[in-house]
């Protein structure tokens, strides 16, 4: 039940109709008592800059989680980012701290890094191959990075996005190697699509899966689907998978504890979702 104490989440994106997180979020506080909601605002782009402002002088304002289309407009209205929003170029959690300031992380890449160690898979020391440089590579590449990944190789049809978050990650991480131009999955530990190639059917493969080791880790960050083509040729391979939704779940851990509030784990969250 909503009433005066409620701690409010806003959900800011445009348009609304395809958002996901309330379906998760409010279940859970619901189960679990916890006084605070998630409630979905459809903000055009051209309101954004003001509005992210006003909504945070609400007096019951708790936090915003932050998608399409603002996550990269996010950064430059906050008085301070995360290394992994930094690496990433883009933002889609904002906190308000007691001092007032605006404080933004991305955890995309983190729901991703924590389905691998939930399996029992480890990042420090791998390599790793990602084909997509959009938000969600970037993301995910950032992750990887602050986890301690020796090696990753980078591959996009945009030259620019791949050249910019590869400056980025040896801006951050001077330890790590990073290559770009790079489509071959041979000899990569972990190797992921970050591409939207699987959403529509008869699109071409994101790798050639004949040159994917069968120890190597394949993650997928599409969400139409569980079981992609690449997904499923990777697992007739051998490969151990993740599927895009797994990402999903496994961030939420991490929003609920830059906000302060209960957290738990992806499990309990698919348990009880209404989606």
């Amino acid at each position: 039940m909503i009433n005066g104490n409620t701690k409010l989440i806003a959900h800011l994106g445009f348009p609304t109709h395809t958002f996901k997180a309330p379906l998760i979020y409010n279940p859970y506080f619901e189960k679990n008592g916890i006084d605070a909601v998630v409630v979905p605002m459809g903000c055009r782009p051209e309101d954004y800059a003001s509005f992210l402002k006003l909504v945070f002088r609400l007096s019951n304002i708790h936090g915003a989680l932050i998608t399409m289309p603002h996550k990269i407009t996010t950064m430059a209205l906050l008085d301070e980012v995360s290394t992994n929003a930094q690496v990433a170029g883009a933002c889609n959690a904002v906190r308000l701290l007691p001092d007032g300031r605006l404080v933004g992380d991305m955890f995309d890449g983190e729901g991703f890094v924590r389905g691998m160690l939930r399996r029992g898979r480890s990042v420090e020391g791998r390599r790793a191959i990602i084909v997509g440089s959009g938000g969600v590579g970037s993301a995910i590449a950032a992750s990887l990075a602050k986890a301690g990944l020796a090696e990753l190789a980078l591959g996009d049809t945009s030259l620019s996005m791949m050249e910019g978050l590869a400056g980025r990650l040896r801006n951050h991480y001077p330890d790590l190697r990073v290559t770009t131009g790079v489509t071959d999955p041979d000899g990569y530990d972990i190797v992921i699509n970050a591409t939207p190639l699987g959403m529509k059917e008869g699109d071409p493969l994101p790798f050639d899966v004949s040159r994917i080791s069968a120890s190597a880790f394949v993650g997928e960050v599409v969400l139409s689907q569980e079981i992609t083509p690449f997904l499923a040729a990777a697992r007739a391979r051998g490969c151990d998978c993740q599927v895009g939704t797994d990402m999903l779940f496994e961030q939420i851990p991490a929003y609920l504890e830059f906000f302060g509030l209960p957290t738990t784990t992806a499990a309990e969250l698919r348990s009880i979702a209404r989606l």
